[in-house]
């Protein structure tokens, strides 16, 4: 009996430094809830449970951090698809005339002191 209040005395503390440790390591960015620093609270002073909350409730998953990161438009491609193929043709047909009209816009000028 004593042998597995021992073992299990010692897996409880090298739970509770490993949540210390993967709590204090972790980017702020990481962490839901509260702050970093009141998480460290938590998991030292309410050993096992800490931890537990830690890892249950406190830390954010690398696939929810992925869900929150923001695409730029080009590189979404659901947005791409919502885009329609004579949107896109519409839309690089005036930047090209806007393009040009700039060019022509430039020239002039440059054209008249050469003169």
């Amino acid at each position: 009996m004593a042998r597995v209040l021992i073992v299990g005395g010692f897996l409880a503390l090298v739970f509770w430094v490993f949540s210390i440790v993967d709590c204090a390591v972790q980017p702020a960015t990481r962490h839901r809830g509260v702050p970093k620093g009141a998480w460290i609270a938590i998991v030292v002073l309410i050993p096992v449970l800490g931890g537990i909350l830690w890892f249950v409730l406190g830390r954010r998953r690398r696939s929810d951090q992925a869900s929150m990161r923001s695409v730029a438009p080009d590189d979404d491609p659901e947005f791409l698809r919502t885009l329609g193929k004579t949107e896109q043709d519409e839309r690089i047909r005036r930047l090209e005339e806007e393009l040009a009209r700039l060019d022509d816009e430039t020239d002039g000028p440059a054209a008249d002191s050469r003169s």
